[in-house]
């Protein structure tokens, strides 16, 4: 796809204007712009929640270490997960 020119956008407006008409395109706008914010304040909204749970990961006690475990499997060989 490469790059609308302004006679592309020209008969797409006007497609846009015979389908909603005249008096509609001002409530069409409203409710894309309004759409619009919806997602960015979800996005951000989003990423304050991560960035909030990286913040209180800093908080939390230490894991305990891995030496700390027994070790899982005896032998030298991988697990097989199927046959």
């Amino acid at each position: 796809m490469g790059n609308l020119g302004f006679t592309e956008i020209l008969i797409i407006l006007m497609v846009v204007l015979l389908l909603f008409g005249a008096k509609r395109l001002p409530e069409v706008g409203s409710s894309i712009g309004k759409g619009i914010r919806e997602f960015k304040r979800s996005l951000t909204d989003t990423q304050e929640a991560l960035m909030g749970d990286e913040r209180n990961r800093d908080n939390l006690p230490p894991r305990p270490m891995d030496a700390e475990r027994p070790p899982t499997s005896t032998s030298g060989e991988p697990k097989r997960l199927s046959q």
